[in-house]
Parts: C-alpha cells; sequence; structure tokens
C-alpha cells in the first residue's frame, strides 16, 4: 500500500544519515521527492540516479536551508518543477560538541542557525503554498536530546528544544487552514557516523535501550511516512519519539 502517492515532498538534509533513509522510503510509498544537500553532491547524485524511475519524480538541489532567501528560492523553484507541494520535512542539521566552558560563540550561533532558524525559514518559505491550498503537513526532525538535555551538547539540545516550541506554535496558528505541524524526536540511531565508533560503545547503548538495540533511518522514515499521510489527519503539535523506549 501507498500511503503517499501522488504527493510531493520537499525532504531537507536528505543525502546522508536519516535524511537519505526517509528519501528512499518516500520514494516506496509512491511520493515524488524534492531533497536537499549542503556538501554532499556525490552521495546526492547517485541516490538521485539510485531512485529514478517513470512513475516518480525525484530531484537533488543544492541549498542552505539555514539561508532565509535561498530557502524561499528553493521552494519557488521546487514548486515549479514538480507542479505541487504537499510535505515538509526539516531535517537539515549539524553537531559541534563541548562542555560549556570550552564552546565557543561561532560553535553555539552556527548550530542553532542550521538546526532552528532553518526550520523557520523552509516552513515560511512553503506557508503560502499550503495556506493557499488549504493543506499540507509539516514534520519537523528534533531528540531525544531535545527533550531531555545532554551533557556537551547545550547548542544542540538547545536547537531541538527549540524547535518543539516552534512546531507547536505553528500547530496552533495554522490549524484551522487545515495545516499539521509534528515532530519526531530520534534516539539512537545507527547510520554511517556511528559506525566510526567503537563496537564496545555502541553496543553499550544499545543495552541501555529497552527494545535493546539502536533504531535504524527505516525507523524514523516510517514514522514521518504515517505523519506525512492520510492517516494522520487528525495529528498536529505533537512530539513523536522514535527511541525504542529510551524516555519511558
Amino acid at each position: 500500500m501507498k500511503l503517499l502517492e501522488n504527493k510531493t515532498a520537499i525532504i531537507t538534509g536528505g543525502s546522508r544519515g536519516i535524511g537519505r533513509g526517509i528519501v528512499k522510503t518516500f520514494v516506496t510509498h509512491g511520493c515524488n521527492v524534492a531533497f536537499t544537500y549542503s556538501n554532499s553532491k556525490e552521495a546526492a547524485k547517485s541516490l538521485e540516479n539510485e531512485l529514478k524511475n517513470k512513475e516518480i519524480q525525484v530531484k537533488a538541489y543544492k541549498s542552505n536551508a539555514a539561508d532565509f532567501d535561498a530557502a524561499q528560492k528553493l521552494v519557488d523553484i521546487v514548486t515549479k518543477d514538480f507542479g505541487n507541494l504537499d510535505i515538509l520535512i526539516n531535517n537539515a542539521g549539524i553537531t559541534k560538541d563541548n562542555l560549556l566552558m570550552r564552546m565557543g560563540q561561532d560553535d553555539f550561533d552556527h548550530v542553532l542557525e542550521v538546526n532552528l532558524k532553518s526550520v523557520f525559514n523552509m516552513t515560511k518559505a512553503v506557508q503560502r503554498t499550503f495556506l493557499k491550498q488549504r493543506n499540507g503537513s509539516l514534520i519537523h526532525m528534533s531528540s531525544v536530546v531535545g527533550v531531555k538535555g545532554n551533557a556537551g551538547q547545550a547548542n544542540y539540545a538547545a536547537s531541538k528544544a527549540g524547535i518543539i516550541g516552534f512546531s507547536k506554535s505553528i500547530a496552533l496558528e495554522l490549524g484551522s487552514r487545515n495545516i499539521r505541524s509534528n515532530v519526531i524526536a530520534p534516539g539512537f540511531v545507527e547510520t554511517e557516523m556511528t559506525k566510526k565508533l567503537s563496537e564496545d560503545l555502541v553496543q553499550g547503548w544499545r543495552n541501555a535501550i529497552p527494545l535493546k538495540r539502536g533504531g535504524s533511518a527505516e525507523d524514523v522514515a516510517n514514522a514521518c511516512v504515517f505523519l506525512a499521510s492520510d492517516l494522520a489527519n487528525y495529528i498536529t503539535g505533537q512530539v513523536l519519539h522514535v527511541d525504542g523506549g529510551m524516555l519511558t
């Protein structure tokens, strides 16, 4: 069953990790996908070529979601290229971890700009289209760290907590126009980045999770499919934890 047939989505940060998993899963559910990348041109083009077929439209765009004007330009181009827009996944994000005593001002500002300001930029950019058609699903990627905090990640936690407050406010503002705004808060998700860590460290994290495993990009992507689909038509202003029970 293809839950996103005839829908079009913009997915930021779609060339690697969780974003890549969301792109691939959305395509299997019949969704046309425009995804962005910043520096991973080869990975983005490889994914675009892998998913190209006659029935589904998939295209990669180099764009900086943290730039207000670039976000608006992206939405204008995607709307022209695809003809319609139904879903926005705000997934772009970075980390610059350090204890507060060692964290520089630039490290704090840059993480807030990429992780949080980008959500404002992209949501603002798609708002006019969603308001005009009186329909749309906004999905913002937060983290368990944005809910409970984490030592050494004050900047990242602040940005991810901010996403939750932003999303709930937008849900209240735009609900009367049938525009839904929800958050997904992943826990420990195993991607190419975690493969660089020691197996003992990763296994220790797995053991602390009630389901005794790390999540996959597909686990997060499946939650996105649900919130983007018509199955979630009466769900807005919520935070869906995809964490194997970490915060239980």
